[in-house]
């Protein structure tokens, strides 16, 4: 994949297409040049294949209800949850090229990809509100992960997120405490086990219960993850929780 050089403070404009022809980019899925479109590496074509999550979706994880009866706990992944968090928010389904936009970041360390993640975030136009008066507390990594990964995407995200929106804090308060198997393998029923008391509160840190946390990760998958995370700022004493995920599995 070719990839355009990053430079600081630069409107995407006359000098982005003097860029292009000189560093043509490919897109991420199918390998075509893409110039001059709204996406860095995303052709056109492809941006069809990013499934956007549009409403009515379920209002305590963010997943559409595709016909389905609107209910804020009636969605199949609530149901066999049981989130402690009371809203959430997503912005494409975890398949296609929003499954590969994740998989670059996180796996292959595609962190020219931000700039694509900021155009998203930026025509969700729901997250201001959603965000209104938020704190944005991305999932640790165990640091045996940090080290071998030598970055956390949810922080990125985070991030991200807080630059596009604006005046949103990020706040590192957790930190995981058990090194826990890889998920991936794992069903729904194991994973919620695996997750059990993972998460701890930062030595330190301090929650104020009448702030809005917003627990921020790449994915979406059974939610296990972000609700251990979530009880363990309540038992911290928060009191108003969300999560926000750029895709849903």
């Amino acid at each position: 994949m070719k990839i355009k050089p990053a430079l600081p403070d630069v409107a995407k404009g006359a000098w982005d297409r003097v860029l292009d022809l000189v560093y043509p980019r490919d897109c991420l899925n199918c390998g075509n040049l893409v110039a001059g479109e709204k996406f860095d590496y995303i052709c056109q074509e492809c941006e069809g294949k990013l499934y956007r999550v549009e409403p009515p979706w379920c209002s305590t994880c963010g997943f559409p209800f595709y016909g389905m009866v609107e209910s804020s706990r009636n969605c199949p992944h609530c149901v066999e949850l049981d989130p402690v968090f009371e809203e959430g928010r997503t912005l494409f389904l975890y398949r296609a090229v929003g499954k590969e936009l994740i998989h670059q970041l996180k796996y292959n360390r595609a962190h020219y990809l931000l700039g694509d993640f900021k155009r998203l975030i930026l025509e969700a136009g729901d997250l201001p509100e959603f965000l209104n008066g938020a704190i944005l507390v991305p999932i640790p990594l165990h640091s045996r992960k940090m080290r071998e990964r030598g970055f956390n995407q949810s922080v990125l995200l985070a991030h991200c997120i807080a630059e596009v929106i604006g005046n949103i804090p990020v706040e590192t308060l957790l930190q995981r405490v058990l090194d826990t198997a890889s998920q991936t393998p794992l069903g729904r029923e194991k994973r919620i086990k695996n997750m059990e008391r993972a998460f701890a509160l930062q030595p330190g840190a301090t929650i104020a219960a009448n702030k809005k946390y917003v627990v921020v990760d790449d994915v979406f998958t059974t939610g296990a993850t972000l609700n251990s995370c979530c009880k363990a700022l309540r038992e911290a004493g928060a009191d108003r929780l969300s999560v926000l995920t750029l895709a849903h599995g």
